[in-house]
């Protein structure tokens, strides 16, 4: 863990996964936890996060609640991730459940289109802050690189299932990487 000291309370855990659930949108999710929780907290450090979005994005279910759940665990164990998870559905629950009740209304409205523009452009924006710093950490490991281009290209422009992508592509680059690393008779 990045900051060695007291882990933060239970409900401080919950506080900041309740305003990144009330206060982000979409696919920048990853990007808003990664800001709050790596680089203004120092809870965790950018490796501890990077393996916990990896190990999200394979999992089944919703990547960010899985971010969320692994980053609960890593700070309090099991009610870190219960207070993570239950913070960052509970505020967009009864939002949707609002919206929801007028969303005939806000339809109407001349500048909601143009709102949900904006606000998608802000999330792609911190999923592109993310996948940046995902390269930069791929780049100095040719066996990693490679990993990442075949999975983009494989799964982003020839459409494959990424679950078969990556039951190919994951054990060849951990063979890759202990090949790598293993000691050599000479």
């Amino acid at each position: 863990m990045a900051d060695t000291s007291k882990p933060p309370s239970i409900v401080v855990i919950f506080g900041i996964f309740f305003r990144i659930g009330l206060f982000s949108f979409g696919g920048g999710l990853s990007g808003w936890v990664y800001r709050e929780i790596v680089i203004r907290r120092k809870w965790l450090d950018e490796d501890e996060f990077m393996s916990g979005l990896a190990v999200s994005q394979v999992l089944p279910g919703a990547n960010i609640i899985n971010l969320s759940v692994y980053v609960g665990q890593k700070l309090r164990g099991a009610p870190g991730a219960c207070a993570t998870f239950l913070g960052l559905i509970c505020a967009p629950f009864f939002a949707v459940i609002g919206i929801a009740s007028i969303y005939s209304t806000l339809r109407e409205l001349s500048f909601a289109e143009a709102a949900m523009d904006g606000i998608a452009a802000a999330a792609i924006g911190m999923i592109l802050i993310v996948a940046g710093r995902g390269v930069q950490r791929a780049v100095p490991r040719l066996e990693a690189l490679i990993a990442l281009f075949v999975t983009f290209v494989a799964v982003g422009f020839l459409h494959y299932s990424l679950l078969l992508v990556v039951a190919i592509v994951a054990p060849l680059s951990v063979l890759a990487a202990w090949y790598r690393g293993a000691p050599r008779e000479g």
